[in-house]
């Protein structure tokens, strides 16, 4: 196990490498810079805004700009946002625990609605009950994020007017009372429930998918053979082996969640680490862009990581020393 780990983080470390070349190289092809969203003064000279430039590094080399860029990320310090005027990891720090209370609800909830439908499909299959479970499904796949997020806000938040339409708190209640975590709760509702609706599908009919195959093994007829309840060959043999590759797959599912913050929190206004990227990139703001691709490409690399130490640990069959 350890060796695998050690040859695993190695294997990290060159990708790392090429992630930040790729997307510092990625910024600097966007066009304009850092001073096309900054808040320059419209009677600003050509000659100042050129000191201004130069102040920044914006007219060094790409190269020196870059090695320049990873000194300063190895030490955690991302620069300073051109937009906010504040260091890049004030600015993240302040909306990240949103994005990550919100990709946590959307986790959860999923796996509570994808698993249940998953074994109701996959063990009585062809019956009314899988037939509903892969009607879903088929709309599920066929709708989009955000078609699905603004079809859910318009009827819980506008229509019936269940849950708040925006933000992920009421700024009129104080911080760290009751009602100020029952806003907080709220206000997570819609998106949890638009996000966790729509991840529920792959999950459920990959599931279905597994079960279905796993029933008709022969290691599952032998069992059959010899008379063991039905009960115990699902719960010993059929779900063991179904959930492996659901299991495999969590540490995606994990960054596939961070990547989806961007639509959910476009749509229904909860200031999290996607809407501020969307706003950033609008604003040329690089130095926030960079961090937060960079923050999202790492995440996705130890997500990887964590679905191959979980198949290890669920399958004692693969042997990975």
């Amino acid at each position: 196990m350890w060796k695998f780990l050690l040859r695993r983080v190695l294997i990290m470390i060159p990708q790392m490498i090429i992630l930040s070349i790729l997307i510092f190289a990625l910024a600097k092809a966007m066009p304009g810079d850092a001073l096309t969203g900054k808040q320059l003064d419209p009677k600003a000279s050509p000659e100042r805004i050129a000191e201004i430039r130069k102040q920044m590094g914006l007219d060094d080399p790409v190269h020196v700009q870059y090695v320049n860029w990873i000194k300063n990320v190895v030490k955690g310090d991302f620069g300073i946002s051109y937009t906010h005027k504040l260091a890049v990891t004030d600015v993240i720090g302040e909306r990240i625990g949103n994005t990550v209370l919100l990709a946590l609800c959307v986790f959860i909830l999923t796996y509570i609605l994808a698993i249940p439908l998953g074994i109701i499909s996959g063990r009585w299959n062809d019956t009314w009950a899988d037939k509903l479970v892969t009607g879903y499904n088929y709309i599920g796949f066929a709708t989009p994020l955000f078609i699905f997020g603004l079809i859910i806000l318009f009827i819980f938040g506008f229509y019936l007017d269940l849950f708040p339409t925006g933000g992920s708190v009421d700024p009129q209640i104080d911080n760290g009372t009751f009602a100020y975590y029952m806003s907080k709760l709220q206000h997570l509702v819609l998106p949890s429930m638009a996000g966790a609706l729509i991840s529920t599908v792959g999950i459920s009919q990959y599931l279905r998918s597994e079960i279905i195959d796993t029933k008709v093994k022969d290691f599952v007829r032998t069992a059959k053979s010899k008379g063991v309840p039905e009960s115990k060959i699902y719960s010993r043999h059929i779900l063991r082996n179904s959930f492996l590759p659901i299991a495999a797959f969590l540490g995606y599912e994990i960054t596939g969640l961070i990547a989806g913050s961007i639509f959910l929190e476009s749509i229904f206004g909860y200031p999290g680490i996607g809407q501020l990227f969307i706003k950033s990139v609008m604003l040329r703001d690089f130095t926030v862009v960079n961090a937060l691709v960079l923050m999202t490409s790492l995440a996705t690399l130890f997500g990887t990581l964590i679905s191959d130490i979980i198949l290890s640990i669920v399958d004692p069959r693969i042997r990975i020393d």
